[in-house]
């Protein structure tokens, strides 16, 4: 069963007949990456496609308020007529939902400069799985301070509520954007720490800076080689003057203004992805676990963000079991690992060599997110098993 959403009043009533019927739901936006996240089971949905449009815009405070079903591409309409963006570029395709990037804090490489979901949204309205309607945080960038629900709700994948509204700060279109890729002749352990180290102590502040395999710049358009993809804004002395400072890395050559939309699409419907993520300092070493495991796969491919200490591994022609066992080679590597899209066997051997922290750490955390989501969801009602096993 499918309802559509159309006012906060019917998510609520949904929500309510849910409980009455002792039925689960599951929460969707544009519905473009339902495979994201541990396999949920459920006979209702509701999609917030349709529950879309600004519902404020204050140019002056850079500030938006917009329904969750609004396209990330609608919001980057409006904001362009009046020289403003909304600094978020998650992976996927410009009409994903507002709501479900914030649902699920997605980001992209504009996250080095920019920072994640919960750098840029200011206030919420949430359908409880309760049947509560609550309003977190404000329409203002400043706020008081206080238990930060906004925070809380995002990047909780619908399992505590629902959405409806998102309020987000905007930014001032850059008058310059120059976008450059640096040759990576080498990506040994050693010359990858190198690259590292010397790119984050150049003079520059650069809005994204992305290291790709050669997979990857092959299939954006860079060239068959691993390269350090670079997007610069600013006023032109300033954009040229941190162009010139990348020279210092390497032989520098410029990158198609498209390059990072390609980059955001590059995975296709049905890839399996995961994510690393280590200290920053140690970027080199989860680079080369994740280079190892796509040498044993190949056409994976990689990209990773060195000032998150972040990597992303893209496999595109696999078996279910090949995923398993990548996985259990890559826990060897200490960095945390993130499931995005797994198959089922793959999300099994995930649970299996977790390594996010002691056991104790664990059972702690586990209790703490169960206590959450039996506070927001006591019915459990909401993207049931999402968050992984004891979280249903």
């Amino acid at each position: 069963m499918t309802a559509t959403i159309t006012t906060t009043g019917f998510v609520r009533d949904q929500l309510l007949e849910a409980q009455a019927a002792g039925e689960r739901i599951r929460v969707v936006g544009a519905g473009q990456w339902l495979d994201a996240g541990r396999p949920v089971n459920v006979s209702r949905s509701l999609e917030l496609a349709s529950f879309s449009g600004l519902t404020e815009y204050v140019p002056g405070d850079l500030t938006l308020t917009a329904r969750a079903g609004t396209t990330l591409a609608e919001i980057a309409r409006a904001t362009a007529e009046h020289g403003q963006w909304l600094a978020l570029d998650p992976f996927g395709s410009p009409n994903g939902t507002i709501g479900a990037t914030v649902a699920t804090a997605s980001s992209g490489p504009l996250a080095h400069a920019f920072g994640s979901p919960r750098d840029q949204v200011l206030g919420l309205e949430i359908v409880s799985g309760n049947s509560d309607v609550i309003r977190a945080g404000g329409k203002v960038v400043k706020n008081v301070a206080g238990f930060d629900l906004t925070r809380l709700f995002t990047g909780s994948w619908g399992t505590l509520g629902v959405i409806t509204e998102v309020t987000l700060r905007l930014r001032a279109l850059p008058a310059v954007e120059s976008h450059i890729a640096v040759a990576v002749p080498d990506d040994s352990p050693a010359a990858i720490a190198g690259l590292a180290r010397d790119a984050m102590a150049l003079r520059a502040a650069p809005y994204a800076m992305e290291l790709v395999n050669g997979a990857l710049a092959s299939r954006i358009g860079l060239g068959a080689a691993t390269a350090l993809l670079v997007r610069l804004g600013g006023n032109a002395k300033a954009v040229a003057a941190q162009r010139d400072a990348f020279v210092a890395l390497g032989r520098l050559s410029d990158a198609p203004a498209d390059v990072w939309q390609s980059l955001r699409s590059a995975e296709p419907q049905g890839a399996a992805v995961l994510r690393l993520a280590d200290w920053p300092a140690r970027f080199a070493d989860t680079w080369t676990a994740a280079r190892d495991v796509a040498a044993m796969i190949p056409g994976t491919l990689i990209h990773g963000t060195i000032s998150r200490g972040v990597v992303r591994v893209i496999f595109l022609h696999r078996s279910d079991e090949q995923i398993a066992g990548a996985v259990r080679r890559l826990a060897a590597s200490g960095a945390r690992i993130t499931g995005e899209r797994l198959p089922l066997a793959a999300w099994t051997a995930l649970h299996a060599t977790s390594n996010s922290g002691s056991d104790d750490s664990r059972v702690v955390l586990a209790t703490l997110m169960r206590r959450v989501k039996d506070t927001y969801d006591p019915m459990h009602l909401l993207n049931p098993g999402i968050l992984g096993e004891g979280i249903a």
